[in-house]
């Protein structure tokens, strides 16, 4: 096979002024950050949206519960919470808040605007992201500052969730009343930086709580987000000192960004989240949900996947092939089962010869004559791939895709939205097919469960496939009923091998954690000599709250 690839000249302007240069009148202490790249901000305040909130929202302007410290094995830090308890049954799990927490207004913040945050995403399921009401049976009022929450079954796990339903202000939202379109314009929040100094579709500048309960420990001032659309226009600034903490793919770091400011400008590439192509299981078109829910055309198309170029290649080496069946990925090879590989390893190996024999065996054929395989029913078989515009490093692995696929007679293109539209289009499952990605947690169960588990279908962009099977369910549940290790790595082997016979997902490789910083301005940054927690500045890692209050001015 030809590996064709096209790169792209960066782009000569950027819509960002040099941080110096921008802040110059300015003494307070102001960090530029990139979390997010989009062609334009819109004003979204909202901690339950999905896909238009703003990057900051959640941890900076909304508190966690807890943080749990995944790179520390699950290491509790404790935020708007002081600290939790299990029942001896481990049915319910109480939360006590700090005393004397205050909203940004001023008002007090309790346990009953926790009750009245929990009631609010039963009430609106569009807001429950993290899919915990088909885990709960009820919420209660313990005093002020206690509530507890009753489960339906054990579930040592659904904590990591249940800390990252935003708590918001009862005095607020209580008039809402379509919470799920609200964008929140005029927020009153928890966390560090609440105070919107400014915002234009090309930069906002978020500022410090008047009344956060841990002032003390916050050194930043103010975030500034400028818009950049995509990996080249992060590069250009990056490279001129003007950004202070981001994520992007990089092409030749250590040159393009390291080299224009050795002392200053440096990286941590941590393993990261699972990236794989998602078929959607559900689409109405009746070839492609043929297709698509064939196991043999699924394994096929993994075969077709050329995993160790799209690293080499389109990653420039960064990431890490994921060849493993299950999706289980090096980061959590101790919990491997050999058994998987031996029985199915074949499907994650490139080789399109042995891809067509699989779909010539499965009754795939040209039956049309237009050089493209149809289905066994005869049906065309033409889908579109997408992936955020910008995210070259994705864009070109889905060009290498297309180009195996196309290679197999499987009529595959890509197409590039703005990666809000793709992330709406993951929710919602109005597309064919996409390359997407997992977050991670301290055990390979936790992403398994947000891709593949049933519950998330339609509530975040992590089950995009729409994949559902009650017993794949039914061995993930069973996963967190039990503490003892002997039994969770049994089920980890069941679960291992059941996600290797239906091959829902086609993994390709693990990302690492893209991160980058400029110690010019600010110190106290995460990195290889201080692995304190994931350092990445983007949503989807609570501990980055813990990294910004880590983080001082130059100057002290």
């Amino acid at each position: 096979m030809t590996t064709k690839f096209l790169k792209g000249a960066l782009l000569a302007s950027v819509l960002v002024l040099p941080a110096g240069a921008a802040l110059a009148q300015d003494d307070r202490a102001i960090l530029t950050a990139v979390p997010q790249q989009l062609t334009t901000w819109i004003e979204n305040y909202n901690p339950y949206n999905n896909t238009t909130i703003l990057p900051t929202v959640q941890d900076f302007m909304y508190e966690p519960l807890v943080v749990f410290n995944m790179m520390q094995g699950g290491e509790p830090h404790y935020r708007l919470a002081e600290s939790y308890e299990y029942s001896d049954d481990m049915l319910s799990l109480s939360f006590t808040l700090r005393e004397g927490l205050k909203w940004s207004d001023g008002e007090p913040l309790t346990a009953e605007d926790a009750v009245f945050s929990f009631e609010l995403i039963k009430e609106f399921p569009a807001l429950d992201q993290r899919a915990a009401w088909p885990k709960l049976e009820s919420v209660e009022l313990v005093d002020d500052r206690t509530f507890t929450l009753h489960f339906k079954e054990v579930d040592a796990g659904l904590i990591y969730q249940l800390v990252q339903v935003y708590i918001v202000p009862e005095h607020v939202w209580a008039d809402v009343e379509d919470p799920v379109t609200f964008t929140n314009p005029s927020p009153v929040g928890s966390g560090p930086l609440t105070e919107i100094d400014r915002f234009t579709p090309q930069e906002y500048i978020q500022c410090r709580n008047p009344n956060y309960w841990d002032a003390e420990n916050l050194h930043v001032d103010c975030m500034r987000l400028p818009q950049l659309a995509n990996n080249d226009q992060v590069l250009t600034a990056a490279a001129n000192g003007e950004l202070d903490w981001f994520g992007s793919f990089l092409p030749d770091i250590e040159r393009t960004y390291v080299g224009n400011d050795p002392d200053n400008h440096g990286y941590w590439f941590p393993a990261g989240s699972p990236v794989f192509f998602s078929l959607n299981l559900e689409h109405e078109d009746a070839g492609l949900n043929e297709a698509f829910n064939d196991v043999a055309f699924r394994n096929a198309f993994s075969m077709a996947m050329d995993r160790q170029a799209m690293v080499d290649i389109a990653g420039y080496g960064y990431p890490t092939v994921n060849d493993y069946p299950s999706g289980l990925g090096r980061a959590y090879h101790s919990w491997n089962n050999p058994e998987v590989e031996a029985e199915y390893g074949q499907f994650t190996t490139f080789d399109i010869e042995a891809a067509a024999a699989e779909l010539e065996a499965a009754g795939y054929a040209d039956a049309d004559g237009d050089g493209f395989i149809d289905t066994p029913s005869g049906a065309p078989i033409s889908f579109d791939i997408i992936v955020p515009n910008g995210w070259t490093d994705w864009v070109n692995t889905v060009q290498l895709a297309v180009e195996g696929l196309n290679e197999l007679g499987i009529n595959a293109t890509m197409q590039t939205p703005e990666s809000p539209a793709w992330t709406d289009a993951l929710i919602s499952g109005d597309y064919d097919a996409a390359i997407n990605s997992v977050v991670t947690g301290v055990s390979p169960h936790y992403f398994m469960d947000q891709a593949l588990h049933s519950r998330h279908i339609g509530q975040s962009r992590y089950q995009s496939a729409r994949y559902a099977n009650p017993e794949l369910d039914a061995l993930l549940d069973s996963f967190n009923m039990t503490v003892d290790s002997a039994e969770q790595t049994e089920i980890m082997n069941e679960i291992q091998m059941k996600i290797a016979q239906e091959m829902p997902l086609i993994n390709v490789f693990n990302n690492p954690l893209w991160y980058e910083y400029n110690t010019k301005r600010f110190t106290g940054f995460f990195n290889a000599d201080n692995p304190v927690a994931r350092p990445v500045v983007y949503s989807g890692v609570p501990e980055r709250l813990l990294h910004l209050l880590n983080l001082r001015p130059v100057a002290e």
